[in-house]
């Protein structure tokens, strides 16, 4: 037993010695109280210093010594006596949960009439019950430009239409961005892209999905180069850090800007050599 279970068992005696007309056995319960409290006390210290003994010869054998548990220091159960103690408080009223179908873009509305044929002649519209189904489609979209000429006998010049801005080279945007999508938001590899594109008919080779994926991305570089100007532009100060690295066997070091205001935090890398 330990010296809170002795106190709370000398307490369920009912035994104050104070109110002992007999001064010799007054004073004897005094001592022998003072005596279970000393020897108490002095237990509890004997029993700590063993486990410490037993915990560095656990460890001397290679053993775990006794784990160091912890009490959890959860708030004990309040009794709760009535109904409206028991409402949480502050909660909002009439409070509509967000619902997935708030999320979803329609695109367009199909109506599902009934069978005239089969209502009866007191049937009353009352409306409708939308029930919302997503779908997606991949198909092709290969466009074949016819581009007018004229020729001018006078200025001895040829004129053709073009073609839109966004198009260039034999694939279009639609293509491009797929590729980009499929590269580095589903991380599918290039030979799995080049398979993906041949299933839907679209023949592009290898090399040219590689191109697409290293070549003329300037327009990334400056999306890039604009967020981290307005990281910089959003606060009046910012906290700067560096950590090494090592590319092609050569020592470099990335520099890393932490806006105060912007998160996730803007990285700029920056290459020295060393």
């Amino acid at each position: 037993m330990n010296l809170s279970g002795i106190t709370q068992t000398l307490e369920t005696i009912n035994i104050r010695p104070d109110e002992i007309h007999e001064e010799q056995l007054s004073e004897a319960f005094h001592i022998f109280l003072q005596l279970i409290e000393d020897l108490s006390e002095n237990n509890e210290k004997l029993k700590t210093e063993n486990q410490k003994l037993r915990d560095e010869i656990s460890l001397m054998k290679g053993e775990q010594p006794k784990p160091d548990i912890k009490p959890s220091g959860k708030k004990p159960n309040v009794d709760i006596s009535s109904e409206e103690e028991r409402k949480p408080k502050n909660t909002p009223k009439n409070k509509k949960p967000k619902t997935k179908k708030d999320k979803i873009k329609i695109d367009r509305v199909v109506v599902c009439e009934v069978d005239k044929d089969i209502l009866p002649d007191d049937a009353v519209f009352k409306g409708y019950q939308d029930v919302v189904v997503q779908e997606i489609k991949i198909i092709t979209d290969n466009i074949e430009y016819r581009k007018e000429i004229y020729y001018s006998p006078s200025q001895n010049k040829t004129y053709m239409g073009k073609t839109p801005s966004e198009i260039e080279g034999e694939f279009g945007p639609g293509v491009k961005s797929t590729v980009l999508t499929l590269k580095h938001v589903a991380n599918v590899s290039e030979s799995k892209i080049h398979e993906f594109m041949d299933n839907f008919d679209i023949h592009i080779a290898p090399s040219t999905i590689s191109r697409i994926l290293t070549k003329n991305k300037e327009l990334f570089h400056r999306e890039k180069a604009d967020i981290f100007r307005a990281g910089l532009l959003s606060t009046g100060y910012q906290q700067m850090d560096d950590t090494s690295s090592n590319v092609h066997s050569q020592n470099h070091y990335a520099l890393e800007s932490f806006a105060t205001l912007i998160t996730p935090l803007i990285l700029q890398l920056r290459e020295r050599i060393v």
